[in-house]
């Protein structure tokens, strides 16, 4: 009687076990599917890259001109390198258009691999291509955070500066120059290499316009709530005149031209009337064109005239801002859930930081930004992220661990978050991104412990209202 007993409770057992592995994949699959997920980069029509509406025709004329030279492959004869990250405005900033942020091949639209990969070897470069930059991952440049000595110690006088990825060597066009890339598995290994990627310039000329007073302004509204949140950020400032820097991860340039002739030197090498030295004292074997390489052609005539610079900022500056939309969202939310998802973002204070919409001041350039309602959903306020973000580097009066508030329009068509690309389609995209704006010294820890509060289809609808965006 017990060997049946046993033998009726071994084969129990044995049938429970089998149902738990029959059904453990479902359940788990079951609570998987539960927790809310970043539906992706949003598919559908393309708006973003257009000029804005009621440009005059020379102003429509100056806009075609700044882009078109925003996409050109720069060679050396026009002022590539010595040292450059990529050789093209757009190869940088591509995703979903022209003026937006890292494109990535398996993501809508697909506009092909990290283009870094290509401007490494273009012209018979011999450069290695540093283990960070992967064909699937964010075009970034490296910036080390502080001087290393002369016996490769880590010292702690502040760098913070870029170090350019690539150099001329071995192009065709080069003739003899010679130099080293930098040394990032060291500086990796000091733990002094930190990243930035492309912010999308969007909307650009709406930002510029939007005057001091506003920012001030909005800065000082809901004081009382923005204290009992932890929120206090603060402006950037110009050096020189006292005012209000705004484009840049940190807001350090004050305007477009100041952003774009900085960018033309630091990111392709490109001397300009605006930063007219080659950078880090080449030897003169790469000095190979007279200075300023890019500069204004006053033998040329109409759009031609302006330098490059100023060309791009032509573009930047009438370029339209992406248009929201529900349509392509994974999953086709219905709208409800994107309303309150919108409803959700001010319930929990995400719009202490990203102001919805801000008025843009009166423009003599053109009515399209004339006291226009700039839905940036940015305070453009620089903001303690705490030491989770912190990348050791100062850029005026914006610390170690202080970031500008990154506009979320266009945010339904990147890939890519947060300064230094970290957060993408491999590890959770906006629900990652979120994360890690909660660490210690962050402004931003009760509005994400708010979040965390959620239940699961209400951070739905905030995923689903983000990707709208």
């Amino acid at each position: 009687m017990r060997k049946i007993v046993t033998l009726v409770v071994c084969l129990a057992v044995a049938t429970l076990f089998a149902m738990l592995l029959f059904y453990l994949p479902a359940l788990a699959q079951s609570q998987l599917s539960l927790q809310a997920k970043d539906p992706g980069v949003r598919a559908g029509s393309v708006d973003a890259g257009q000029a804005l509406s009621t440009l005059s025709p020379g102003q429509s004329q100056y806009f075609t001109d700044g882009l078109v030279r925003f996409n050109e492959v720069d060679q050396v004869e026009n002022g590539l390198g010595p040292t450059f990250n990529s050789n093209s405005c757009a190869s940088c900033h591509g995703q979903p258009a022209a003026g937006g942020s890292s494109p990535r091949a398996d993501q809508y639209p697909n506009i092909g691999p990290n283009p870094q990969i290509e401007a490494a070897s273009a012209g018979g470069a011999t450069n290695r291509v540093p283990f960070f930059i992967t064909s699937d991952g964010p075009v970034r440049e490296a910036r080390f955070p502080f001087v290393v000595s002369s016996g490769g110690s880590l010292t702690k006088t502040p760098d913070g500066g870029v170090h350019a990825l690539f150099t001329i060597a071995g192009r065709s066009d080069a003739g003899s120059c010679s130099l080293a890339q930098p040394n990032f598995e060291q500086m990796a290994q000091l733990h002094n290499l930190i990243f930035r990627i492309p912010t999308p310039v969007f909307g650009a000329g709406l930002i510029e316009n939007i005057a001091d007073a506003t920012i001030l302004a909005n800065m000082r509204a809901n004081s009382f709530l923005k204290g009992r949140l932890g929120i206090s950020g603060h402006p950037n400032f110009s050096g020189n005149d006292g005012t209000i820097t705004r484009f840049g991860w940190k807001a350090q340039n004050k305007s477009l031209e100041i952003f774009t002739g900085e960018a033309y030197n630091v990111e392709m090498g490109v001397t300009n009337e605006l930063f007219p030295d080659e950078r880090g004292t080449p030897p003169a074997a790469c000095l190979i064109n007279p200075t300023p390489e890019d500069v204004t052609n006053f033998d040329l005539s109409g759009d031609q005239i302006p330098s490059d610079v100023v060309g791009f900022s032509h573009f930047m500056r009438f370029l339209a801002p992406p248009a929201q939309s529900s349509q392509g969202i994974s999953g086709n939310p219905p709208s409800s859930s994107i309303q309150n998802g919108r409803a959700l973002f001010s319930q929990i204070h995400c719009d202490s930081c990203h102001t919805p919409a801000m008025q843009t001041a009166t423009s003599k350039l053109t009515p399209a930004l004339s006291n226009q309602t700039a839905g940036l959903f940015s305070d453009l306020l620089v903001h303690q992220m705490g030491t989770g973000l912190a990348d050791n580097v100062s850029q005026g009066s914006a610390g170690p661990d202080e970031f500008r508030t990154a506009p979320l329009w266009g945010l339904g068509q990147r890939i890519f978050f947060l300064h230094d690309g970290r957060s993408g389609p491999a590890n959770g995209g906006l629900v990652h991104a979120i994360e890690q704006h909660a660490s210690s010294g962050s402004e931003a820890n009760t509005v994400i412990s708010n979040f965390n509060q959620l239940s699961t289809q209400q951070k739905q609808d905030l995923l689903n209202f983000l990707r709208s965006l």
